[in-house]
């Protein structure tokens, strides 16, 4: 099971990988929406904001998120290492249910061009 700190890793990760981002990804990497990711093993959420291109982190919770933010992930934390490290596609992963992206049909259809 992936610990806090290799989640956490893997956010910074993905962070570093939209800021290099070029084209359709760049753009939309460029929104500006808050941000959850609840990590269901480890009973913890990271909060934050998608800005500049980046990912930051703002803060770590125990348990689902207090606020619901724009943008909302939910999966366990070995498969979002997987998924930053390339070892688990996105797309598998939502559609088996292994990953839960919910946001609003606008960021949703940006958000594709990421994942």
């Amino acid at each position: 099971m992936a610990t806090i700190e290799e989640c956490r890793a893997a956010l910074e990760k993905l962070s570093d990988n939209m800021q290099t981002a070029e084209g359709d990804v760049r753009t939309a990497a460029a929104l500006d929406r808050s941000v959850s990711c609840r990590i269901t093993d480890l009973d913890i959420t990271f909060v934050g904001r998608m800005t500049g291109g980046r990912i930051v982190v703002q803060d770590t919770i125990q348990g689902p998120p207090r606020e619901k933010a724009e943008i909302r992930l939910t999966m366990k934390g070995d498969d979002l290492v997987a998924m930053v490290n390339g070892e688990l596609n996105f797309a598998k992963a939502w559609g088996s249910g292994r990953v839960k992206l919910e946001a609003g049909l606008r960021d949703l259809f940006q958000l594709r061009k990421l994942l």
